[in-house]
């Protein structure tokens, strides 16, 4: 456990000093959320847990990568559970957010393309919109479509970049607090981690102060399900489709609306939170009195261990 600790504290410590810095570095250069070079940060930023995570195990510890973090790729019904169900909470968020005053339907997407346009050009904005009318079907199954493409192939490999360190290295070393106390820790710590980014601007922009409270309650909740998914599919490429595929899934819960802000709206606000909070109940009613190797029982079980079971059964 003190072991543990320590090499929790370190990693903790090397990703938000890389973290922050990169962060730090692009506000000092002049760089902001509407430049281009966002993008680039932020797609760093997600491959800096994976970084650290390599230089703590193979070079501090001597450790190995590969089943300790649950590098394998064995397929199962959770991949499905990882790749289907961002898309169906970002639909259960949509409906959600209908139920907040002030917030309607709008399937011709009035309230969501003068935004998604705001920063082209006229005439930019005009062949996106001709683009958009050409379709055979409607804008929203379209980025349904893509999400789920994008989820297993570009942004997997970019959450595979986080989720080596959140549900690889700290739920491996985490497991001595059983399954909910692990998440919850990782949570809070994934949350603190987004901090630079949300203060820039990034998925709250309206309000990026209550935004660091917001994401941070938004990892907190969300944090169990990933955990789920990881130790239920024993493979950390799961969770990064599922992770990946959240990443590609938050246009699907707001192109159909208009009103609200990003408190209330969206994956990450309100409304997302009330869908969240109930997969987490689901979570707990199906593991306490549904499953017969609840994930507590799981999470304590080295996956070498789990490993050899299964290669000898």
């Amino acid at each position: 456990m003190g072991r543990s600790v320590k090499k929790v504290v370190l990693y903790i410590a090397l990703t938000f000093v890389i973290s922050y810095s990169m962060a730090g570095m692009y506000v000092i250069a002049g760089g902001k959320t509407t430049n281009v070079g966002i993008i680039y940060l932020a797609l760093g930023y997600m491959l800096v847990p994976m970084a650290v995570t390599i230089i703590i195990q193979k070079f501090v510890y001597r450790e190995s990568l590969i089943q300790p973090l649950g590098i394998v790729l064995k397929f199962n019904l959770w991949f499905f559970v990882a790749w289907f169900m961002p898309v169906l909470i970002a639909v259960a968020t949509m409906g959600i957010s209908l139920l907040i005053p002030g917030v309607s339907f709008t399937p011709d997407m009035s309230g969501f393309l003068p935004q998604m346009l705001s920063s082209l050009s006229t005439e930019q904005a005009d062949q996106v919109r001709n683009f958009i009318g050409g379709l055979p079907v409607h804008f929203f199954w379209a980025t349904l479509i893509q999400a789920l493409i994008a989820g297993t192939t570009v942004n997997a490999l970019f959450a595979l970049g986080e989720e080596i360190g959140w549900r690889g290295l700290l739920l491996n070393e985490l497991k001595f607090l059983g399954f909910w106390k692990s998440s919850a820790v990782i949570g809070i710590i994934w949350g603190l981690w987004h901090a630079p980014l949300i203060l820039m601007g990034l998925n709250y922009p309206e309000h990026p102060q209550l935004g660091l409270l917001m994401m941070s309650v938004w990892t907190l909740l969300s944090s169990p399900i990933f955990s789920y998914i990881k130790l239920r599919s024993k493979s950390i490429f799961a969770v990064s489709i599922f992770h990946g595929t959240v990443n590609a899934s938050p246009a699907l819960a707001l192109m159909c609306i208009s009103g609200g802000n990003d408190l209330l709206t969206g994956i990450t606000g309100l409304a997302g939170f009330i869908v969240i909070a109930a997969i987490d109940l689901f979570l707990f009613i199906y593991d306490r009195y549904l499953t017969a190797v609840p994930i507590d029982n799981l999470i304590k079980i080295p996956l070498t261990e789990e490993s050899n079971k299964n290669a000898s059964g």
